[in-house]
């Protein structure tokens, strides 16, 4: 059951995501300066499904409906690691995309965060493991942190990172205010 959080015009709803085509971690903080709260944090399950097109619509349309639910006021993604599989990369970067056309079309302003950055703003580490990033974040988030997958709580360590960047770009981190300002801002994605 969803309840709906009361939001004053010094509090941030923040969206994290941990893109994934199989397991997409997604979280939303409540910040109200340096207190941070979960609202919420989970999945989405697409093991069962087979079909590329299937996975994009499936996490468009949830994250579309937790989006006007909790209307978060950005947003932040993990950028992609970057492995030898090329299969996979294109598979990660179809709901990495997924992700960033929702975001833009509630026209929420999208960060992305390399997953060393995130793992040293949670920690102090940057080649600390998921799970040390799991064990930190109730220290650092007031919140239930029960769940089952790792990439829940990966989402919650991408908008605590995205938290603690307040409104100033980080070094690594790209911001974007909605789609067109993507576009804008990456001519050769164009097409």
């Amino acid at each position: 059951m969803l309840i709906r959080i009361a939001v004053s015009k010094k509090t941030k709803i923040i969206l994290g995501v941990d893109p994934g085509s199989i397991l997409l971690g997604y979280a939303f903080l409540k910040a109200t300066g340096q207190k941070v709260e979960l609202l919420s944090m989970g999945v989405l399950d697409m093991r069962k499904m087979e079909r590329q097109a299937q996975k994009m619509s499936f996490i468009y349309s949830e994250l579309d409906r937790l989006i006007q639910y909790y209307e978060p006021s950005t947003g932040a993604l993990e950028d992609p690691f970057y492995g030898k599989n090329a299969q996979s990369m294109l598979k990660l970067g179809r709901a990495q995309g997924a992700v960033m056309a929702v975001m833009g079309n509630h026209g929420l302003t999208v960060a992305e965060y390399s997953p060393r950055s995130i793992k040293k703003a949670v920690t102090g580490k940057g080649a600390a493991s998921k799970e040390q990033v799991a064990a930190m974040l109730p220290h650092l988030v007031k919140g239930d942190f029960h769940h089952d997958f790792l990439d829940a709580t990966d989402a919650v360590g991408v908008a605590y990172c995205h938290h603690l960047q307040g409104s100033s770009a980080s070094p690594d981190g790209k911001r974007y205010k909605g789609w067109g300002d993507f576009l804008n801002n990456n001519p050769k994605r164009k097409g």
